[in-house]
């Protein structure tokens, strides 16, 4: 249970932090704006902040795609996959409660969660699954067999900055299940009827990163 719970609480944090930076200090903020570039800051820092903390503990998948990823590469069994993602979804409930309760009497000009968010289907679909298949196959190289190990922690959160600098006027960015659907569930209305597709995208594109890794990977698991 300690490699679950310790999902649980990254998720919380990834959650908590990088979506309240969107939401207290985010472009349309009258005060303490940090703009896109703060805000992708705010959840690579996130990361990488719980990928040397809890890292030892579970991995610090933090993210349901990233855990489909490694299921299928093998890397973790279906069962551990399976609790992961459960927990991984506690957390970023959790932290996009703390959010809500913190955010709903602040005069935030923005969504009280930082839920994501699109107006064109086509693009929004192509943004997450592509920017999903380049956050895997960076997690799936840093943590293979003769990589650069001590840095992977580092190298993840900073393609997440990147990719967040790229994605979020396309969708908010999301690449993340479950940083998706904690804030959903609080924001109602339209972010649930567009949730389908922070789910189905990210997972794809996770699917396609596992596959062209495992192409490409010159070392065995």
């Amino acid at each position: 249970m300690k490699k679950y719970f310790a999902e649980l609480i990254g998720t919380m944090v990834l959650v908590l932090l990088g979506c309240g930076a969107a939401v207290f200090a985010g472009a349309a903020q009258p005060f303490s704006s940090v703009g896109t570039l703060g805000v992708a800051f705010a959840f690579g820092l996130s990361v990488v902040a719980m990928a040397y903390s809890i890292g030892k503990v579970s991995g610090c998948h933090i993210n349901p795609a990233i855990t489909l990823g490694l299921l299928v590469s093998k890397r973790i069994s279906g069962k551990d996959a399976a609790f992961y993602m459960l927990f991984q979804v506690i957390g970023a409930i959790i932290g996009s409660a703390i959010l809500y309760v913190l955010a709903k009497d602040s005069g935030s000009t923005t969504t009280l969660t930082g839920a994501n968010g699109y107006t064109d289907v086509i693009p929004a679909f192509v943004a997450e699954t592509v920017f999903t298949f380049i956050f895997l196959l960076v997690v799936l190289g840093v943590t293979s067999k003769g990589a650069l190990n001590d840095y992977a922690g580092l190298a993840i959160g900073l393609s997440l900055v990147l990719i967040h600098i790229v994605c979020i006027p396309i969708t908010g960015t999301s690449v993340n299940p479950a940083r998706s659907i904690g804030p959903a569930i609080f924001q109602g209305g339209e972010a649930l009827s567009q949730l389908w597709l922070f789910i189905v995208a990210p997972f794809l594109g996770a699917i396609l990163a596992a596959f062209t890794w495992k192409a490409i990977d010159t070392e065995k698991a």
